[in-house]
């Protein structure tokens, strides 16, 4: 581990975890204040829309990005996934209802849009993989799932892609933005399964890594 990382680290521990969760919350009322006082263009609930979903999909990577770091260059950030993945759904949430309250506004064409418009039901399948994750971001269930709490928010992965099609199925046109956050995807998944078939084939290996790691 170089001083850089050692340093990275240390800084990182004296950072309280409700820090996070503060200025990861301050732009939902900001992004609402703006789209109230015209600041989100001709169409402030599209662009209030557009802002929570794209904060949903920048935390959902985020969150997948963690262990990588730990892993390839030894920046250990563990402690704050938790606050990243219960404020990726807020902000998911935040997205959704915007969309049903001030956008479509009203039950019988929401449903009607889920099942009419394939982006909307991969984005609805993407919202529903976070729910269960959101609920289990607690310490009582890690104790009771135990194992099985790992298994499950492997979700994270499905709802990361669900949303990343999404976005991409979402734009008119070419655009590179939705596939620069699709590739970023992509990328992370493709690091995942890599790791689990090394984990495979060489599980002490694998065992005494995290050791020296500290984890």
């Amino acid at each position: 581990m170089t001083r850089l990382t050692e340093a990275m680290n240390r800084a990182a521990r004296r950072i309280p975890v409700w820090v996070v969760y503060l200025l990861l919350a301050l732009p939902i009322p900001w992004f609402f204040y703006q789209g109230l006082t015209g600041g989100l263009g001709r169409d402030p609930v599209k662009g209030l829309e557009h802002l929570y979903g794209l904060w949903a999909l920048r935390l959902l990577i985020a969150g997948l990005v963690v262990t990588p770091l730990r892993r390839v260059f030894g920046v250990n950030l563990l402690r704050f996934r938790r606050a990243i993945g219960v404020m990726t759904f807020v902000y998911a949430l935040a997205h959704l209802t915007v969309w049903a309250l001030l956008d479509v506004q009203g039950f019988s064409r929401i449903w009607a849009d889920i099942l009419k418009r394939p982006y909307i039901t991969i984005g609805m399948a993407g919202f529903l993989c976070l729910v269960p994750l959101a609920a289990t971001s607690n310490n009582w269930s890690l104790r009771k799932l135990g194992a099985g709490w790992r298994k499950l928010h492997r979700l994270t992965y499905a709802a990361a892609v669900l949303a990343a099609l999404h976005f991409v199925w979402l734009a008119k046109g070419f655009q590179l933005e939705p596939l620069v956050y699709a590739g970023l995807v992509a990328v992370l998944l493709i690091h995942r399964l890599l790791f689990g078939r090394r984990r495979q084939k060489d599980p002490r290996g694998w065992t005494a890594r995290r050791k020296q790691q500290g984890s």
